[in-house]
């Protein structure tokens, strides 16, 4: 079992699942020079992958699928998107919550982004379960719901809301941020995780933080301090770790390793 964030945040969005029999993408929006380089250490190429999951169209996410020539599993409205871009060999829509991709089981749910549809993607392996969940303004119930059923999970820690509203950026995309369309806080998504602590979670990436807006260290505290407020001990009770945008993060590969 390999889940790995590959890359993350506004310049490329990419996370690899395998069971060790089907390996999958989450998203493809870096090169596909850089998808098979970060690929290499997991001894893949893009040709072991058996299709990539697409959460929406953002460039940011769907940039290398031109050049990687996948198969390509999105919501309906992504795939009219892909569709006009064209050069994508194979693609199926997202018709029901739940599917198959090999050996893995594969729960769909939809998130709150500013786009038509965008989902987040609950990966089943035997017992085990991953979320990866990412661009989204909010965490509704039905959201938790899906979340609470992983023991891993790679999920946004956009932005710091105090160095947002003071930072550099224009007026109307700190309302697009700060929107329930927008992207996660670091409250949000600690408040998320310590739902799901109760839940038996037991690892969360931190992920899409903002370069200019956050920090790991403040990402990380945000997470802590709510799970120390719950009584739950970060590192022992659940690991925490994040995401950078240049490159892979830590990879998963059980809670035994």
């Amino acid at each position: 079992m390999v889940i790995c964030s590959l890359a993350s945040g506004s310049k490329g969005n990419c996370t690899l699942v395998s069971d060790g029999r089907t390996h999958i993408l989450v998203d493809a929006g870096i090169s596909a020079r850089r998808v098979a380089a970060a690929l290499k250490p997991f001894h893949l190429t893009p040709r072991d992958i058996a299709c990539v999951l697409v959460t929406h169209e953002h460039s940011d996410h769907i940039r290398g699928l031109r050049h990687l020539s996948l198969p390509v599993i999105a919501p309906p409205s992504t795939c009219d998107a892909l569709e006009r871009e064209g050069h994508i060999p194979e693609l199926t829509e997202i018709s029901g919550p739940d599917f198959e991709v090999g050996s893995l089981g594969v729960t769909a749910f939809p998130t709150p982004h500013d786009t038509p549809e965008s989902m987040g993607f609950l990966i089943h392996m035997g017992a085990f379960r991953a979320a990866v969940c990412t661009d989204l303004g909010f965490v509704p119930d039905e959201v938790l719901a899906r979340l609470r059923g992983a023991q891993y999970l790679l999920l946004e820690a956009n932005h710091d809301v105090d160095l947002l509203r003071r930072g550099p950026y224009p007026p109307f995309l700190k309302d697009r941020v700060l929107s329930r369309r927008g992207h996660l806080s670091n409250e949000a998504c600690a408040n998320a995780v310590a739902e799901c602590a109760r839940s038996g979670l037991r690892r969360v990436t931190l992920c899409h933080l903002s370069e200019e807006n956050n920090s790991p260290d403040l990402a990380l505290a945000a997470v802590a301090e709510r799970l120390y407020a719950m009584g739950a001990t970060p590192g022992r009770d659940v690991l925490l770790d994040t995401a950078p945008q240049g490159g892979a993060a830590i990879p998963f590969t059980g809670f035994a390793c």
